[in-house]
């Protein structure tokens, strides 16, 4: 696991998302610890339990993007779901446990990934051979090795040629296996989502795999053989072990608007299949073992971070279990004008970055001025004032909307050079912002 310590992480985090001090502190602690913890000995490893945490706050204030940056600096398998779309055991709907699937499914995917970079340079040699056999058809089997190893040999020159790239855009007749697996979709009962695969898998065991002969290019022949070979090279039995461990260490779900499932006291209907998806939710936070296609996995030891407005609920108002479980509650605060500049200017990824770098691919060197910046986040601040509090996402809709005309004439601009002021933002503006009505459909 990466070795971080609190203070770099926030660091990092910073580089991305404004604000939010306290909610970064504490998810950098609960990264941390996971190292801490794989320090500690092993007979009392096992009984710490990752701290998960509850994020509160409104929409687009950066809830998700720290969960996901969290995730890719500690290189560990991500997913997010959303609590809603989940319903209690004998309802018809997603099931619970398809979470820890699903991170399982990731974790297979990034140590297949690795895995075959480890053995790239091994398969990139054995797809040379192969590639070489097919630019000299017949040869591969009447050679005498010896003698084809000899420097003036046909082999070895056209190896040279292959290698500085000058055989790139020869075409070659590839064969390729395909699946023979009829199209269909398998409809399944909750809680047996992975008898879908079996299925699928079983199928594919009867029908034949046809091969196809494809004639392209030298450069994309290389790619498809090195990929190839280096799949066969992978043991897939180590692979899955490997992603177990990963995912039972190192794995982090991400439960968004959990408090639409909250509960709240008195209420009937819909509320107790509600309360019934939190009763199904705790035995994966607690620690329990989820069977999967890859063999069962435990969660005791996953991060689980949950995050929600909470506007017409409260934390308190989950199952009490449920709360126990999610001892850290941090609080995001909401976001004004001025973190909306430093929103549109600040972060590697800053808005403005984004579309001064879109715009550039025609050409069209865009710049703003800082005062049209000020009047774009006093705008977006008005806006989420007025009607719904969206958060940073307003950013984007009124981004959109200022540089529409601009985005749809750049090809056939003929000055390419323009500057964006205060009163181009006023005027290309002004009318949705007076107008509350216009403004709550088109930002």
């Amino acid at each position: 696991m990466t070795n971080f310590t609190p203070r770099e992480i926030v660091s990092e985090l910073d580089r991305y998302i404004i604000g939010q001090q306290k909610a970064k502190r504490s998810v950098a602690i609960a990264l941390r610890n996971r190292w801490r913890r794989q320090q500690v000995a092993p007979e009392l490893r096992e009984e710490i339990a990752p701290k998960n945490i509850i994020m509160i706050g409104p929409t687009g204030v950066g809830k998700t993007e720290i969960a996901r940056r969290l995730a890719k600096l500690a290189q560990a398998p991500f997913v997010k779901v959303e609590a809603s779309k989940f319903t209690e055991v004998g309802y018809v709907g997603r099931d619970v446990e398809s979470m820890v699937r699903d991170l399982l499914e990731l974790a297979v995917v990034m140590v297949k990934e690795e895995e075959a970079e480890k053995v790239r340079v091994k398969a990139e040699d054995v797809a040379e051979e192969r590639l070489l056999d097919l630019l000299l058809p017949g040869e591969a089997h009447r050679f005498d090795e010896t003698a084809a190893a000899q420097p003036g040999s046909t082999r070895e020159k056209l190896r040279k040629l292959l290698r500085d790239g000058k055989l790139d855009d020869r075409f070659v007749e590839l064969e390729t296996q395909e699946s023979n697996i009829p199209t269909m979709e398998v409809f399944t009962p909750q809680g047996t989502e992975e008898m879908g695969f079996n299925i699928k898998e079983m199928f594919g065991n009867l029908f034949p795999k046809k091969t196809r002969r494809q004639r392209i290019k030298v450069s994309e022949a290389r790619e498809i053989l090195v990929q190839t070979e280096a799949e066969k090279l992978v043991d897939m039995d180590q692979v899955k072990q490997l992603a177990r461990t990963r995912a039972e260490q190192s794995g982090i779900i991400f439960i968004d608007e959990i408090d639409k499932i909250a509960a709240r006291e008195g209420m009937q209907g819909p509320e107790v299949s509600r309360e019934g998806v939190q009763r199904d939710i705790l035995p994966i936070v607690e620690g329990s073992t989820v069977n999967t296609k890859h063999g069962p996995i435990r969660t005791d030891h996953i991060l689980f971070l949950a995050a929600g407005a909470f506007h017409v609920s409260k934390p308190s108002d989950l199952i009490p279990e449920l709360q126990g479980r999610f001892p850290v509650r941090v609080e995001l605060e909401s976001l004004g004008e001025a973190e909306f500049v430093r929103i549109l200017t600040e972060p590697r990824n800053a808005l403005m970055r984004q579309y001064i770098a879109l715009l550039e691919a025609e050409g069209l060197e865009l710049t703003f001025e800082d005062e049209a910046i000020h009047e774009i986040a006093r705008t977006a601040a008005l806006v989420n004032e007025r009607t719904e509090n969206i958060g940073a996402r307003r950013l984007h809709t009124i981004m959109e909307r200022l540089l529409e005309e601009i985005s749809f004439d750049a090809p056939e601009m003929a000055e390419k050079r323009l500057t964006i002021d205060a009163d181009y933002v006023r005027d290309r503006l002004a009318d949705i912002v007076e107008d509350e009505d216009l403004s709550r459909y088109i930002l």
